[in-house]
């Protein structure tokens, strides 16, 4: 199956919080490491995240049974707090995260430029997932 390299994927979803919760919980690390899975099988034991233009961030995901895992990092190249959020990943493939706020709901929209190991729909799933996830955490938390 052939992925098709330049069009990016986009996810999407609708929090009931307001901008100034959603961007807290989505860019600090004790709040990532409570968000960040797929799966229940699956957690990201630590996180490391500098929000700024030229900052780093990198992000352990493991399986919690130990059998596998690997760092998901990246570079911020652009940054507009409680709106906007781009980086390049480790690899080289860019992402956005848009947020678009009322006031009491917040609509994410983040795109993906989709590695070529794995079909696109599969890539899309996992991130979807990752998503809805920091959808429930923040809406409980």
């Amino acid at each position: 199956m052939e992925t098709k390299q330049n069009q990016k994927v986009t996810i999407k979803t609708t929090v009931k919080a307001p901008i100034d919760k959603v961007w807290k919980y989505w860019t600090q690390p004790e709040h990532i490491t409570k968000w960040n899975t797929a799966s229940e099988d699956w957690h990201s034991p630590r996180a490391v995240n500098d929000v700024r233009i030229g900052g780093l961030f990198n992000i352990r995901m493991e399986a919690r049974d130990g059998s596998q895992g690997f760092d998901f990092g990246g570079t911020y190249d652009n940054i507009k707090p409680n709106k906007y959020i781009g980086y390049k990943m480790d690899d080289g493939r860019g992402v956005t995260v848009n947020f678009d706020s009322d006031g009491k709901e917040t609509i994410i929209i983040e795109s993906f430029d989709p590695e070529s190991q794995n079909p696109v729909e599969m890539q899309r799933t996992g991130w979807q997932s990752i998503l809805d996830n920091f959808k429930k955490y923040t809406e409980k938390n």
